[in-house]
């Protein structure tokens, strides 16, 4: 009865800590859903990716086991996305919603697992609180591209209590469903490669595999050890794939701009910033600058001191309490695949990076935590009121932090409060800027970034697409010229310098700049497209519609490509193939003006007027700046044959374009006959 009785509290106190666990999530992350895409990564998996906006079909799972792209080998993550646009298109309610029910799955699977091994209620609760609640934990949560970090950490908590299954009841079976989920989550995210070594330290604490002494430990350490070598055959693939799709994407930096030391010296600084940041997660931002050669040497050999601290006291008290020596491997162990000693990218750390690292932190201080209020012999309540001291701040801070996700401003005007000297900051906000059309302001940001980084080429390829809006081509071929010395494989500066070309006339020179991006990525779609741009304005329409559809089968959702193919098939009077791809265009981009206007204009030649009519005015109505709109629409009532308002057309035309030659030259005309009528 009293068996019985245990076992009926027992799962009753689970399930108060579920109820408790999901609650404190929403509440923290309860506005996640109402947050916009971010223009830094969501791009590249979401927003500008026609692959993955296609959703599920058995065409991109085939694509998705063997593409490399964003400098990953993650097929999961791309199916994860995939299905995530099948359910919700580009809402990016719908994809927040995603990220966060994963973070729930993952306290609460943390949960269930470290109660499985300990059997201790509250501590393991408090440990999965303290997870879901760490401000450090948010950007993997509230940004959508890490959607690879939530998801990959799902399998691994998986695992682990696959593991726990098969300790308990050892078999061949259990072992291969064990392998099996590791595999998964190594499809997800490479992060896992590490997951090996942590099950060797649980079966150090709490599973006890490894003896209650050192001489029990050492008879048992190599059964234990090889208990786990199959595990690294996955592991070994993942790692040589992982290095493989980074250097083809350009993200792993020479040796020659971060030498070894420089790596080591920032890995160890990275470490003891994470620490500071566990106790006072203040100041968190989204991209932390590399130091490179700016490295100072005395924050280092701090960071060395307070490491070699915590590790000597961690080794002192193993017998003790052997948690410590567990949770603190746990954190040195699993952040050794992002701490920088082989660099990815242009950051010295990521708050992204200690979703899992700080697993074994926060087992650290739960634990200890109660050992040491225990010998205090403080009551259960004081015990309470300590964890809801600790986790309520937490909470509040989490907030705050979730508030600068909500877009890309926030976000990177948060950015340069933290740190005023981030030129990637800058950047992005430039880019923002663009989007608007403020090209000052733009200007501007991209100057400032130069200014902070005068090697980061993006910013100078980015400042000289401002210029060429502004018809400023001298200065924009210098622009993207040095983003090449900095870049030389940079395919979009090429393009950027093909397309300058392109407004030139120069059109022999424009052909080999786009020809010279294809070279370094044969799959660039825009290069494709520009390419068929040179072919129309030489009236080759043939061969330009060819260089669209290879466009299109790259990027077979790019409104670009689309319209241009429709201006094509308008040229060589295939109206209602070109009203088609019109029409296609505008399901991609409803409110796109000139999408509305060539269509208008393709209706027009085909005898439909009417509906021309109606299609022009409502590109007028979406954009009453556009030119064309009006002269297209002063064509149609001129076909028509009501004079005056086609008079009244051209000229709202000129007004908007002083120096449209068509409106100038029809104007003219029409004012001559009627003139002549008079």
């Amino acid at each position: 009865m009293n068996t019985l009785e245990n076992s009926v509290n027992l799962a009753g106190r689970k399930s108060v800590v579920v109820l408790l666990l999901v609650g404190v999530v929403l509440i923290a992350y309860g506005t996640v859903w109402q947050f916009e895409f971010v223009n830094i990564d969501d791009d590249l998996y979401l927003t500008d990716y026609p692959q993955i906006q296609r959703g599920l079909s058995w065409d991109n799972v085939l694509w998705s086991l063997t593409a490399m792209e964003a400098a990953f080998w993650h097929p999961l993550t791309w199916l994860s996305h995939m299905l995530d646009t099948q359910l919700f298109g580009l809402n990016p309610a719908g994809h927040h919603v995603t990220n966060l029910l994963l973070h729930i799955a993952n306290v609460l699977l943390l949960f269930v697992v470290l109660q499985q091994m300990t059997g201790a209620v509250w501590r393991s609760a408090l440990v999965a609180a303290l997870f879901a609640l760490h401000p450090l934990n948010v950007e993997s949560v509230a940004w959508v591209s890490q959607r690879k970090t939530v998801l990959s950490t799902m399998f691994w908590l998986l695992t682990l209590l696959a593991y726990v299954g098969y300790v308990r009841k050892p078999g061949w079976e259990r072992y291969l469903g064990m392998m099996g989920i590791f595999v998964l989550g190594l499809m997800a995210k490479p992060m896992l490669v590490t997951l090996p070594c942590v099950l060797l330290l649980l079966d150090y604490w709490p599973l006890g595999r490894l003896g209650k002494d050192p001489k029990e430990f050492w008879e048992r350490l190599p059964k234990l050890a090889a208990e786990k070598l199959p595990l690294f055959i996955p592991v070994a693939a993942a790692c040589v794939v992982a290095i493989k799709a980074q250097s083809q994407a350009g993200a792993l930096p020479s040796w020659e701009w971060l030498p070894l030391g420089t790596r080591v010296g920032n890995a160890v600084l990275a470490y003891g910033l994470y620490l500071k940041k566990m106790v006072w997660p203040m100041d968190l931002v989204v991209f932390y600058p590399h130091p490179g050669s700016s490295l100072e040497a005395w924050p280092v050999v701090l960071a060395a001191l307070v490491l070699l601290g915590i590790s000597l006291v961690v080794w002192w008290q193993d017998q003790r309490y052997r948690y410590l020596v567990v949770g603190w491997l746990w954190y040195l162990g699993t952040m050794v695949p992002v701490n920088g000693l082989i660099q990815v990218g242009a950051h010295s750390m990521a708050d992204r990076f200690a979703y899992v690292p700080f697993i074994g932190l926060f087992i650290i201080a739960v634990w200890g935590a109660t050992d040491m209020m225990r010998r205090l012999r403080f009551k259960r309540e004081w015990l309470a009121i300590a964890a809801l001291c600790m986790l309520m701040p937490l909470s509040v801070l989490s907030r705050v932090q979730l508030s600068y996700w909500r877009n890309t401003t926030a976000l990177f005007e948060h950015v340069l409060i933290v740190n005023p000297n981030n030129s990637v900051a800058h950047d992005v906000l430039g880019l923002e800027a663009m989007k608007k059309l403020e090209f000052a302001q733009a200007q501007q940001r991209f100057l400032e970034a130069i200014k902070i980084g005068p090697k980061y080429a993006p910013a100078y390829n980015h400042l000289g697409l401002v210029l060429l809006e502004q018809e400023r081509l001298d200065e924009a071929v210098e622009r993207f010229t040095q983003t090449l010395k900095l870049n030389p494989d940079s395919v979009d500066a090429l393009n950027n310098l093909g397309l300058v070309g392109l407004r030139q006339g120069k059109f022999r020179e424009a052909a080999l700049l786009f020809s010279q991006a294809l070279e370094v990525d044969p799959n660039y779609a825009p290069a494709y497209g520009n390419m068929g741009l040179v072919l129309a304005a030489q009236e080759r329409y043939e061969e330009a519609m060819d260089r669209y559809h290879r466009a299109l089968e790259i990027a077979p959702d790019s409104y670009n490509h689309l319209n241009n193919l429709g201006l094509a098939l308008m040229a060589t009077d295939r109206l209602n193939q070109a009203i088609a791809h019109f029409f296609r265009a505008l399901k991609i981009e409803p409110k796109n003006v000139e999408a509305h206007a060539n269509m208008g204009l393709a209706l027009a030649k085909a005898g439909r007027t009417e509906e021309a009519s109606l299609r022009l005015s409502q590109a007028i109505e979406i954009n009453p700046q556009f030119a064309q709109s009006y002269y297209y629409l002063g064509l149609v009532r001129n076909a028509q044959e009501r004079i005056p308002e086609a008079i009244e057309n051209y000229r709202a035309a000129l007004e908007r374009r002083p120096n449209h030659p068509g409106a100038r030259q029809k104007l003219n005309l029409l004012l001559k006959e009627t003139e002549k009528v008079h």
